[in-house]
């Protein structure tokens, strides 16, 4: 018996390590105990040189929906918030030596974006939603712009941090979220046939063909990401981001939002 402790499940079968995020009852939201426990499991892929390449799938019907609200509600008092954290999660992604690739079958809101753009190869289900919610909750989408903007159109980019609008897996492919938005039922073939061709590469050719995609910038990364993060805690801890998750929570609207006439 599996013990319920475990939020990230690792297998791994011919060269390929798979970690699921397995937090369904929250919607595999960005617990502090998650990232930990996807950070070991990230480190021990690298560490195997039987490993070849990583993916990074997800159990229930939601990808990952973001920060673990009902945590940062509960971390308040300690003038610290379980987001900060995400910075470490996507440097280890973004830096890892090996290629990462994303399965999105469901649902992706917020830090899951950072998630999947931190991936070098993200597919998706059509089926799939996007959304940047962040100001809809009272923060700003900080840490994840770090991997996010290097992949999206600008005009997408700004449209979509601006409105929090929720948009599908066809124009997740087009505004370079992720590779390619395949049809549900394809999409776990979609992903064997990627990982066929990336175990085909020599492992120290694809360490270094990733260096290469990783220029200009991978050295300021962490800087950039320390930045971002401490920006990321403060709005969390502003009144707007106090006010907006507690009405996240609450399931009404938060006190910035007109009222109807």
């Amino acid at each position: 018996m599996t013990s319920p402790d475990v939020l990230v499940r690792v297998a791994t079968a011919r060269g390929v390590t798979t970690l699921t995020l397995d937090s369904p009852h929250n919607r595999n939201a960005l617990s502090t105990a998650l990232m930990t426990q996807l950070l070991t499991g990230l480190a021990d892929a690298v560490a195997d040189d039987t490993v070849r390449v990583i993916v990074l799938d997800h159990t229930g019907p939601v990808f990952c929906s973001g920060a673990d609200l009902k945590e940062t509600a509960m971390a308040y008092a300690s003038g610290t918030v379980p987001a900060a954290m995400l910075g470490d999660v996507l440097t280890a992604l973004w830096e890892c030596p090996k290629p990462v690739l994303a399965k999105v079958a469901g649902p992706a809101r917020a830090g899951g974006l950072g998630l999947i753009a931190a991936a070098d190869l993200a597919v998706c289900a059509e089926e799939a939603t996007f959304a940047f919610t962040e100001v809809r909750i009272g923060v700003i989408p900080a840490v994840i712009s770090a991997t996010v903007l290097p992949r999206l159109h600008p005009r997408a980019a700004a449209e979509l941090y601006l409105t929090g609008d929720t948009f599908d897996g066809r124009r997740a492919a087009e505004i370079g979220l992720v590779t390619a938005a395949v049809p549900a039922d394809d999409l776990d073939a979609s992903v064997a046939r990627y990982c066929d061709s990336l175990v085909r590469g020599a492992p120290r050719a694809l360490a270094g063909a990733k260096d290469l995609l990783r220029r200009p910038g991978t050295a300021e990364l962490r800087d950039e990401l320390a930045r971002l993060s401490a920006l990321s805690t403060g709005f969390f801890l502003s009144d707007e981001g106090r006010e907006g998750i507690m009405a996240f929570r609450e399931k009404r609207d938060a006190a910035w939002v007109p009222a109807a006439e």
